[in-house]
């Protein structure tokens, strides 16, 4: 397996992403995906190497000033990790990132400020909807799952009929 982690100015959790994927893939054998070192890929650049997965990390990239992952969504790279996604290559989007893909256009809705304003750091309970795809194979269906999530822009929002569309496409994997 080879994969991408992209890096934005301002990220801190690129290389937290990298070690983790790295140990994944090192320990991995029976799941086959053992792979090569995760490629750290900057932001400014406008080709990305040859990946079966490109991660976008968790950690205020630009600050988080305006919106929360706003500006990243239009730095070089993002044309790429479209195109790619687009193709088919998975990409995952954790907490700054998940910002970035909806941002970018791959993922409908938009993230919003917590309804009460502030940080939120704790474990919370997700249903898994999904038990076929490569981030949750390892679950059951209807298994409940203690997730950690720490953010204050992590309110998921979109209106019924997109939801109604991502519920009929089958796209939701966690609720």
């Amino acid at each position: 397996m080879r994969a991408s982690v992209i890096v934005f100015p301002g990220s801190n959790c690129d290389r937290d992403a990298a070690v983790a994927l790295q140990h994944a893939m090192n320990t991995s054998d029976a799941i086959g995906i053992l792979g090569a070192k995760p490629k750290m890929v900057w932001h400014g650049d406008s080709e990305l190497p040859d990946s079966d997965l490109i991660l976008l990390p968790g950690g205020f990239s630009y600050g988080d000033y305006l919106r929360s992952g706003a500006m990243a969504a239009h730095s070089p790279i993002m044309r790429e990790v479209v195109r790619r996604a687009k193709s088919g290559t998975p990409v995952l989007g954790i907490c700054n990132g998940f910002q970035v893909l909806t941002e970018a256009g791959l993922l409908p809705g938009v993230l919003m400020r917590n309804a009460t304003l502030r940080f939120i750091c704790k474990d919370v309970s997700l249903r898994v909807e999904r038990d076929d795809t490569a981030f949750t194979g390892h679950y059951k269906k209807d298994q409940v799952v203690r997730i950690p999530i720490a953010h204050k822009d992590g309110c998921y929002f979109a209106d019924p009929g997109t939801l109604h569309i991502l519920d009929n496409e089958n796209r939701i994997a966690f609720r």
